[in-house]
């Protein structure tokens, strides 16, 4: 499967500030006291995390969207 490179960048920032978005929405929803916070924040940091590992597959892509 082929994706090009700008693709990959555009999924990598939707996904780590999304990510991150969902967290501090976790956080909030914990500090209220509801039992789903962690849940939720767990699950943004995930979302970030693959984020994360996007940038680290751009990084190793080379310009055709193929890798070495």
């Amino acid at each position: 499967m082929r994706i090009s490179p700008a693709r990959v960048e555009v999924l990598v920032w939707v996904l780590v500030y999304g990510g991150l978005f969902v967290a501090c929405l976790g956080f909030a929803l914990q500090r209220d006291g509801h039992a789903e916070g962690w849940a939720v924040l767990g699950g943004g940091l995930a979302i970030a995390l693959a984020g994360v590992v996007l940038i680290w597959v751009r990084a190793r892509m080379n310009g055709h969207g193929e890798r070495p």
